[in-house]
C-alpha cells in the first residue's frame, strides 16, 4: 500500500476487553464526527482486570497487528487494564503509530475536591499497576485517594444488568463505603464503568461527582491524528466473543446499528520459535 492509499483509508483504531471502550468510542465519534473507527473488543479473554501483566500485553499486541492491518492511523488503548501494562511497550514496538492510553482522572478529581476525599473505583491489573501509582505519586498527596477494585462491575456492564436488584446492589456495596469516608468525587478507572454512571449517580446521591476520563481522551485522539483527511468509510466493529451479543449492546448502549464480525484467536509462531497469539476473521462473520 502506497502512502497516498494508506492516508485515504486511515481510521481510528480503538481496542478494550470487552464493550467498555464503547464509552471512549461515543466521546471520539462526537468530537470528531466523520473519522472512521475500527473497534475490537476482545470478549474472549474478558475480564482483562484478574490477568497478568504478561498476558494483557500479549493480547493487546496481536490486537493492535489486526488493527495496522485495517489501516489505524492511530490506536485508541481504551482500557485502563490494556494500558497500565501495554502502553510503553507498544510505543517502543511500533514508533510509528500514535498511541492513545488512558489513566485514572485523579488529577482532575483531586483539583474538584471539597472534602479531600475522593474514591476510584478500578479493577486489580490497574490498581497493581506501575501506570497507577506513577498517577498517586503525581497528583494523590494532595487528597485522601481510596481505591476500590470493584471486579463485579465490568460483569454488571457486559451483562447490562446495572439496573436489577442485584446489580443495584453490587453497586450500593461499592459506593456506598465510599460516601461513608466523605468522597465527594468518584473516578471512574474502567472504561466499563461509565456506562453504569446513571445507576451510580442514583444511588450515591447529588453530592459525588462522577469524573470520566472519556472525553479527555477523545481530545487526545484528536491532538495526535496525523493531518491526513478522514476516509469515506463506515466504521468497523469486532469482537472475539459473540457478534451478536455485542451488536445488541452496541445498540444498547452508544445507539449504533451496524453489522459485528468476529475474530478467532489462533496459535502461531515467529521467526524464533515463540509462542504467539493473532487473530483471524471468520469468513462467515
Amino acid at each position: 500500500m502506497n502512502a497516498h492509499s494508506a492516508a485515504a483509508n486511515a481510521k481510528i483504531g480503538v481496542l478494550d476487553s470487552g464493550i467498555g471502550g464503547l464509552s471512549v468510542l461515543r466521546e471520539i465519534h462526537r468530537l470528531m464526527p466523520g473519522y472512521p473507527t475500527c473497534y475490537v473488543g476482545d470478549q474472549a479473554h474478558l475480564p482483562y482486570g484478574p490477568r497478568s501483566a504478561n498476558e494483557i500485553l500479549t493480547y493487546v499486541d496481536a490486537i493492535t497487528q489486526f488493527l495496522c492491518a485495517q489501516g489505524a492511523a492511530v490506536i485508541v488503548l481504551a482500557c485502563h487494564a490494556a494500558s497500565a501494562p501495554s502502553l510503553q511497550a507498544l510505543r517502543q514496538r511500533y514508533p510509528s503509530v500514535p498511541f492513545v492510553g488512558i489513566e485514572p482522572a485523579i488529577k482532575p478529581a483531586i483539583e474538584g475536591t471539597k472534602s479531600g476525599v475522593i474514591g476510584v473505583l478500578t479493577t486489580r491489573a490497574t490498581a497493581d499497576g506501575a501506570l497507577y501509582r506513577r498517577v498517586l505519586e503525581r497528583f494523590g498527596a494532595s487528597a485522601r485517594v481510596i481505591t476500590v477494585v470493584a471486579p463485579e462491575l465490568v460483569t454488571l456492564a457486559e451483562m447490562g444488568a446495572k439496573d436489577t436488584p442485584e446489580g443495584e446492589a453490587v453497586i450500593k456495596r461499592y459506593v456506598e463505603p465510599l460516601l461513608e469516608a466523605g468522597a465527594d468525587h468518584l473516578v471512574l478507572a474502567c472504561t466499563h464503568f461509565p456506562f453504569l454512571a446513571d445507576t451510580i449517580q442514583r444511588l450515591a446521591g447529588s453530592q459525588m461527582t462522577l469524573v470520566d476520563p472519556g472525553p479527555a481522551v477523545a481530545r487526545q485522539t484528536a491532538h495526535v491524528w496525523p493531518g491526513t483527511a478522514p476516509a469515506d468509510a463506515p466504521d468497523t466493529y469486532y469482537t472475539t466473543g459473540n457478534p451478536e451479543g455485542f451488536r445488541a449492546m452496541l445498540h444498547s448502549l452508544i445507539g449504533v446499528e451496524a453489522p459485528v464480525k468476529q475474530l478467532c484467536w489462533h496459535e502461531s509462531y515467529g521467526t524464533e520459535r515463540k509462542a504467539a497469539l493473532s487473530l483471524v476473521e471468520r469468513l462467515s462473520g
